[in-house]
Parts: C-alpha cells; sequence; structure tokens
C-alpha cells in the first residue's frame, strides 16, 4: 500500500533515505528545499535565485528570506515521507512538538523551483470500503459526486457511484477535450505534433503553468504545448491549442467525447476568458450570466485582447454563473475513455506519452502500469480523475467531484487528491481491500 502525504501511518521507514538517495533533478531540488529548513543558517534572497524561477521571488517584495525564517521556526524537522511524482514532490515535516507539515515543490519546466510551499498537514483518511469515501466527502457546504468503474472485454460496470450524472463545474479537466480535438486534427493530419503556436498578449493567461511568462512572439512546438496542457495543466497551452484548432473543432470534440448535455459548454470557454469575465468588470458577468449562447458567443468577441485580470483579482467563486466547464462524472469517465482510445491508436505514441506523464499521486507501476490523470480546479471547485489499467488490461476510471460557494471550504485540494490516491491504493478497484 503506497502511503500519501497526510497519511494516517507515522513516519515510513527510509524517507530520509529515499529523498537522499533520489538522483533525479527533482530529488535534488526537494534535498536542496528541505536543507533551507534544517540548515544551521539561513541563506540570503541573492543566494536564492538561482534555484527558482524569478517570478517566485517577485512574489515576496519583502524576500523570501523572511517568509523562510518563519517557517525553519517551526523545526528542527525530521523527513517522515516523501513522495516524488513526475514535476512535484510532497515532504512531510515533523517538528519538535510532533505537529506535521507538508513541504510542497513544483519544477518548473525549464528546471527551476516554481512553487515550494510549507503548511500544516492535510490528514487524508484511510479508505478500506466505499462508506470511508462519503464519510470523508460529507462535508457541510461542499457538494460531491464521484464514480468508480470497471471496463473488461468492452462491458462497463458500475463499481461505485454518488450522484455521478449531475452536472459539475470541473475546472481544468475541460483539457481533455482540447486534447481529444487535437488528436483528432493530428490523425486527419490538419495539425502536426511539429508545427508551431505562437504566444501573443490576446492569448496570455493566468497559471496554473508557466507559458504565461514567455515573451510575446515566441514559437512552441504543438507536441511541447500539448505536453504542458494536460501534465501541467498550463492555461496558456490550453488556449493557444483552442486558437489553433478554433472554438467549433473543440465543440464537436465535445460531443464525439460522449457528453451528456453539450450545450452545457457551448460556447467553449477558454481560460483567458474565464479569467476575464468571471473576475473583470462586474456587468461582464452580469451579462453572461443572462445571455443565451448566441449572446454569450457575442460578449466573448467583444473581450478579445489581452487579459487585464490579476492573479490576485481571483477570489469569489462564478461557476454558478455558467462561468466553468460542466461535466457530470459520467461525462468525465467516457472523454477519458475516448482519450485512452486514442493513446492506443496514435502510431506514434506522442498522445500515449502526454496522457501518461503525470499520474497525479504515487501509484505502484506493477499493479497499475498505465495511469492518464487529470485534475482541475477554480474557486469553489476542485476535481480529480483517473484512468487506471492493470496488467490484464483491466481498465478502472475514477472521478471525484467538489463544488462549494465558498473556496475555504475546499481547500487547495490535498485532501480530495489524497482521498483519490488511497482509493487506488486500498485495493476497492480490483477487489483485494484490506
Amino acid at each position: 500500500m503506497i502511503d500519501l502525504p497526510g497519511s494516517d501511518a507515522s513516519a515510513r521507514p527510509g524517507a530520509r533515505a529515499a529523498l537522499d538517495g533520489d538522483g533525479t533533478l527533482l530529488g535534488h531540488r526537494t534535498r536542496w528545499a528541505v536543507e533551507l529548513l534544517t540548515a544551521p543558517e539561513a541563506p540570503r534572497d541573492e543566494d536564492l535565485s538561482a534555484h527558482f524561477v524569478p517570478v517566485f521571488l517577485a512574489r515576496h517584495p519583502q524576500g523570501f528570506a523572511a517568509t523562510l525564517e518563519q517557517w525553519r521556526a517551526l523545526g528542527p524537522f525530521t523527513v517522515t515521507d516523501y513522495q516524488p511524482v513526475a514535476h512535484k514532490a510532497w515532504v512531510t515535516l515533523q517538528g519538535p512538538s510532533g505537529a506535521r507539515s507538508t513541504l510542497s515543490l513544483t519544477l518548473d519546466s525549464t528546471g527551476p523551483i516554481r512553487v515550494l510551499h510549507l503548511g500544516p498537514e492535510v490528514a487524508v483518511p484511510p479508505v478500506h470500503g466505499w462508506d470511508d469515501l462519503e464519510r470523508a466527502l460529507e462535508q457541510p457546504g461542499v457538494a460531491w459526486s464521484a464514480l468508480v468503474t470497471r471496463e473488461k472485454d468492452g462491458t462497463t460496470d458500475t463499481l461505485y457511484a454518488k450522484d455521478a450524472e449531475r452536472p459539475m463545474p470541473n475546472g481544468s479537466s475541460y483539457k481533455l477535450y482540447l486534447m481529444r480535438a487535437l488528436a483528432d486534427a493530428v490523425a486527419s493530419g490538419s495539425v502536426r505534433w511539429d508545427d508551431e503556436v505562437t504566444v501573443t498578449p490576446a492569448l496570455r493567461s493566468l497559471p496554473t503553468g508557466d507559458m504565461q511568462e514567455l515573451p510575446d512572439g515566441t514559437r512552441v512546438p504543438v507536441r511541447e504545448t500539448a505536453y504542458k496542457m494536460i501534465a501541467m495543466s498550463d492555461n496558456t497551452a490550453a488556449d493557444l491549442v483552442q486558437d489553433l484548432l478554433g472554438r467549433d473543432a473543440v465543440e464537436r470534440a465535445v460531443e464525439e467525447g460522449g457528453h451528456s448535455d453539450p450545450a452545457l459548454l457551448r460556447p467553449f470557454l477558454s481560460s483567458h476568458e474565464v479569467f476575464e469575465i468571471g473576475w473583470g468588470a462586474p456587468e461582464l458577468r452580469s451579462e453572461w450570466a443572462a445571455a443565451d449562447e448566441e449572446g454569450r458567443r457575442r460578449l466573448l468577441a467583444r473581450i478579445v485582447g489581452p487579459l487585464t485580470v490579476r492573479g490576485s483579482d481571483l477570489g469569489p467563486t462564478v461557476h454558478q454563473q455558467g462561468l466553468d466547464w460542466h461535466m457530470s462524472a459520467w461525462d468525465v469517465a467516457r472523454v477519458l475513455g475516448a482519450l485512452a482510445e486514442d493513446g492506443t491508436r496514435d502510431a506514434s505514441g506522442v498522445v500515449e506519452g502526454i496522457l501518461t506523464a503525470y499520474p497525479g499521486v504515487p501509484v505502484d507501476p506493477a499493479r497499475w502500469p498505465r495511469v492518464v490523470f487529470k485534475g482541475g480546479s477554480c474557486p469553489g471547485v476542485m476535481m480529480f480523475c483517473w484512468l487506471l489499467e492493470d496488467p490484464d488490461g483491466v481498465r478502472f476510471t475514477l472521478v471525484l467531484q467538489q463544488r462549494a460557494d465558498d473556496q475555504k471550504l475546499i481547500g487547495d485540494g490535498q485532501f480530495l487528491r489524497g482521498m483519490g490516491g488511497r482509493l487506488i491504493a486500498s485495493g476497492l478497484l480490483s477487489g483485494t481491500s484490506r
């Protein structure tokens, strides 16, 4: 069984040795970050610049060293858990009082650290049965849905479902439809993986991701852009792909991907448009909420141009006004399955490589040799979904969705992601739960 950050286990034996023995760039960066908290003296800001992307240090006008001193004051720390997953890592640290914290780290695509955060450990309860999942997700003020399926020999069985037919806002899972549309375009020959897209002010979005920081006019191969869109959930990458394909092509992919009510995703919004309408001028939100499909398309045509919204403007939830991408858990499962088939058919292996680059949580590759993952979030919205294939080719799909009117009720996603990891490691999918 694989424990996750926030596990009910105490210290994992050999956690420090696992961190010290990780020879990857992620392991190197994570060890350096842990040593920032445990070294006898804290470094100066000028000594940190080579290890972070410039925007990280720019977010700390008083200097990151000041924040680092606050973190160090909670120590000395002992490493009790280390979980590396692709370009992200989580380290559980125990302080002298026994209190546990999680140091989370994300690498930029160019190598330096893009995100480094220390916060209290989020406790994720064990999962031994579906009732454990229900007890954990039943929270005041939070609506949720879940779906777990098994597909074998062309037959799909539902292992668990809770409000799985109810449309829910899903955040970045809309990028699954963009990937489907792109795979279709490449298969038809209208787009090649080596084609390039160009970063422009009108297509620059907000994080997540790092492509928003590229200079105007930067040209990026479609293959790299698609990778960042899925594996790093890069919003600017997604908007570049949508601009390349056209809104109509993505809306066709929604229908062909099996969405139960495609009108919910018409017009198909870019992340840039959601940010601009959702947290820009208040009259835009009112107009969007009151308009029909044609009225909304006219509104989108009027707001073409550079984004006026900053990340600090985000806050109040807007999914209630239709400013998100609404999909039921079954809709998510269907598009995941369709993408898995795209990956199987693509002789180049590019689609498969992109889909399986980031599994979201630590998984046992012997138990799950193929994992497709996507997460999504917006204020008041959190979702995670997985398609897992066992060595016999049996496919399992897991979808977890949360929605609230207050983002604080949902948090930063560590809890829901952890619940997904718990479920995957529990044995419930394959009937071997302990």
